[in-house]
């Protein structure tokens, strides 16, 4: 399933997953991606984006992992978090016009398609 990509490309509250790091780390991602839009010649850019994706899927996969998040959830989740950073780390700049418009539809895809499971799961 595909959902809608916002544009501009920042994040609504109809990406809310109801916990408050989560959301906030959510909303960062989501500047993250608009920012290398802007500016995708900037490896630093890059560099700061492939850093807030590994905080916020760490401390997504220990919040999922401390509440006993079911298991066949959790597996296929991080597997998604790895090969989402593997696709990152595998960029240079500068970022082509493809690859950016994969990480905004893989993020909204992700948030709405694969976090939202655990809403209500966690807290």
């Amino acid at each position: 399933m595909s959902f809608e990509i916002p544009e501009p490309y920042v994040w609504d509250d109809s990406f809310c997953v109801f916990y408050a790091l989560l959301d906030d780390e959510h909303k960062g991602l989501f500047k993250g991606i608009f920012d290398l839009a802007a500016k995708p010649t900037d490896a630093a850019v890059l560099g700061s984006l492939i850093s807030l994706v590994e905080k916020h899927f760490a401390d997504e996969e220990e919040m999922m992992i401390a509440k006993k998040y079911d298991e066949k959830l959790l597996t296929p989740h991080q597997k998604a978090h790895r090969d989402f950073v593997s696709d990152l780390k595998g960029l240079a700049a500068p970022v082509n016009k493809d690859s950016i418009d994969f990480a905004k539809k893989w993020l909204v895809n992700h948030i709405k398609g694969t976090d939202f499971k655990y809403k209500g799961r966690l807290g």
